[in-house]
């Protein structure tokens, strides 16, 4: 009986990769034969694509990296918002055989739905880290126990700007 790789994908900016991203990260690779993620490019932050790239790489050897650049600013879960963004992340991944996808966001639905593969949400409501992006850069010092010690050093450095 032969059985199916599976293969996960995640997306983000990882802008600034924590606790949140770790948790969905950890728990794609406990599942999955393989890991992918997709680094979005983004002016939320100074740390360019490559930088937030090394945070991951740092932590998880084993996670493919897909860089996004000159990504599409259409967001949201509407129709047209939905079908731009899917069409670009399409042509990033076109040879990967993916099987699941992991997020912490209510478009994990419509992402799996599109790349017809298994929808994996982890931590939605944020039990487990209850973090969040926006929340780091608006104030990373106070929210630093969520940052590991070089993205928090590497983001002192840099500083962010909204």
């Amino acid at each position: 009986m032969h059985l199916e790789k599976k293969i996960g994908l995640t997306i983000g900016k990882f802008a600034p990769l924590h606790k949140g991203h770790q948790f969905l990260i950890e728990t794609a690779i406990k599942e999955m034969d393989e890991v992918y993620a997709v680094i979005y490019d983004t002016d939320i932050i100074k740390i360019d694509v490559k930088e937030r790239a090394k945070w991951l790489k740092r932590l998880y050897p084993q996670l493919h990296i897909i860089y996004a650049y000159n990504s599409p600013q259409e967001y949201g879960l509407d129709e047209k918002s939905v079908k731009i963004q899917m069409e670009y992340l399409s042509k990033l991944i076109k040879n990967i055989p993916v099987t699941h996808f992991y997020s912490s966001e209510l478009y994990g639905e419509k992402v799996a739905e599109y790349l017809n593969i298994k929808n994996r949400i982890v931590d939605l409501e944020r039990r487990n880290i209850p973090i969040n992006a926006k929340k780091i850069r608006n104030n990373y010092e106070e929210n630093s126990k969520y940052l590991e010690d070089f993205v928090l050093n590497e983001c002192k450095k840099m500083r962010f700007h909204n």
